[in-house]
């Protein structure tokens, strides 16, 4: 069980956004290298960077800030937004990308997923983002048609190292996890599933840690994280405590 602290990259520095909107975004730090150290002296395992902008231009636009994350901190780091090609892939994986995740080419060319996997090995996540039940792609900007089981079902079996699941109606309001919904996709397939959008307090890492979601690879938190809600140290603690616990059984 891991929880991944969130670095959102939006003109070069380290935001959040509310409901997906790049028109409402708070910039947290200017220096997203500085965040990433921080993230690793409180105690995080892993670091979740997305290049926003990159996400509605379809290429890479932050990819200094990505490459000063990168110097900054030994923690293994997953990337997505505009990762589109194998090139792009084969790119920042030899640039130090422990992951890249891949959301919308997901939707519009899932043998180009299933290619990555074959060829990069435990390297490749996909992104779910659903706006009422549907899977929005284009950084959130249009809706599909496609349902979310149905799209995580598509890569069974295809090597996929992890789905990150984002309930984009919930990202950046600090209203909770979509619990129901992220158990429910968990359940359905055996790809491991990442929670996102809505980690409020220390009760969704409670919740996190309960029997019934420890198929769960972890928890991504941002804005809760920035605004002080959550403790780092309380909250690594109470993972720590539920892997012990796991590990004894």
């Amino acid at each position: 069980m891991i929880l991944f602290p969130a670095i959102d990259l939006k003109d070069g520095q380290c935001v959040r956004l509310k409901l997906g909107d790049m028109q409402q975004a708070t910039v947290y730090n200017p220096d997203p290298a500085a965040q990433a150290r921080a993230f690793e002296d409180q105690g995080f395992e892993w670091l979740h960077v997305v290049d926003l902008n990159g996400a509605f231009a379809g290429e890479t636009v932050n990819g200094a800030a990505v490459d000063a994350i990168l110097k900054a901190t030994k923690n293994p780091v997953q990337l997505g937004g505009g990762i589109r090609t194998l090139d792009h892939i084969e790119n920042w994986l030899t640039r130090g990308l422990a992951r890249v995740i891949l959301g919308t080419v997901a939707v519009r060319d899932p043998a180009l997923v299933v290619e990555a996997c074959r060829r990069f090995p435990g390297h490749i996540a996909v992104g779910i983002d659903a706006k009422g039940g549907k899977v929005a792609v284009e950084g959130w900007a249009q809706a599909s048609e496609l349902g979310v089981i149905e799209l995580a079902k598509k890569f069974e079996g295809a090597g996929v190292a992890a789905i990150v699941y984002t309930d984009i109606d919930r990202d950046g309001i600090l209203t909770g996890i979509n619990w129901a919904s992220t158990l429910e996709l968990a359940n359905a397939v055996s790809i491991p599933v990442i929670a996102s959008g809505g980690l409020a307090s220390l009760d969704d890492i409670r919740r996190m840690v309960e029997p019934d979601a420890c198929k769960l690879e972890g928890a991504i938190s941002g804005r809760a994280l920035y605004d002080g809600r959550i403790d780092p140290k309380e909250a690594l603690s109470l993972i720590k405590a539920a892997r012990t616990k796991e590990t004894a059984k």
